[in-house]
């Protein structure tokens, strides 16, 4: 709000600010949509429901993904550095609260990191028991080459996190350019399962790592905008 009195270029807002208050929501909604279409790459079918799904960090974004997560009947594990908003999230949600330390070794069929990035290290990686990874932090794979491989390797499905995170992005970009609708940012939110499927899907044509071929896909839509665009 302080910065937004110098200059327009905020987002992120109050709705009292004329903003569109917090991305978290939606954030969390591209990640639930990413997540089921990696389970259903994994698993054959995009279902939740009997899932053991654990959430590493219950802050904004992780405390709404737990909330689509509970209404398709996933099993929940939840851990996080702070025991208030655990016990507060376990109390409306029926989540299992475990140990950030021991997070990484417990059997599941999902990991969701939602707090620090780098967490999918050469310390975790062998400890993780998971069929797939999808989760709404940033920078989750310590070395994108490396650990994409080694992922690729062990057979776990990755959804890339800038793709399913990306929610929240396409929240104040709305914002930004003055045309804001929740209707619709949800549904253009919504697109990141097929997307997501896409990427996984080239992946495994292409037999490259999933962020790999998310990068790749990237850089190729910011070519073709620049050659549709006039120069200055």
């Amino acid at each position: 709000e302080y910065i937004a009195m110098e200059t327009r270029h905020v987002t992120g807002l109050p709705q009292i600010k004329g903003g569109a208050g917090d991305p978290s929501p939606v954030t969390a909604f591209g990640v639930y949509m990413g997540m089921k279409a990696a389970a259903k790459k994994a698993f054959g079918t995009d279902s939740l429901s009997g899932k053991k799904i654990g959430v590493q960090g219950v802050g904004q974004v992780g405390k709404y993904l737990i909330e689509y997560l509970v209404k398709e009947g996933a099993e929940i594990i939840i851990t996080d550095i702070f025991e208030d908003k655990l016990k507060e999230i376990a109390n409306a949600s029926g989540a299992t609260i475990v140990d950030p330390n021991v997070i990484y070794d417990l059997p599941m069929d999902i990991y969701a990191p939602c707090a620090l990035g780098a967490t999918i290290n050469d310390q975790t990686i062998e400890r993780l028991k998971c069929a797939v990874i999808a989760g709404g932090a940033n920078n989750q794979l310590k070395d994108e080459d490396k650990h994409g491989k080694i992922l690729m390797e062990k057979g776990i499905i990755y959804a890339p996190d800038f793709l399913i995170n990306a929610g929240g992005v396409i929240n104040v970009g709305a914002e930004y350019y003055g045309d804001y609708h929740k209707e619709s940012v949800f549904a253009q939110t919504e697109k990141i399962y097929d997307t997501c499927l896409g990427i996984l899907d080239k992946a495994e044509k292409e037999k490259i790592p999933a962020q790999q071929a998310a990068i790749e896909a990237a850089k190729a839509r910011i070519e073709a905008i620049g050659r549709v665009k006039l120069p200055f």
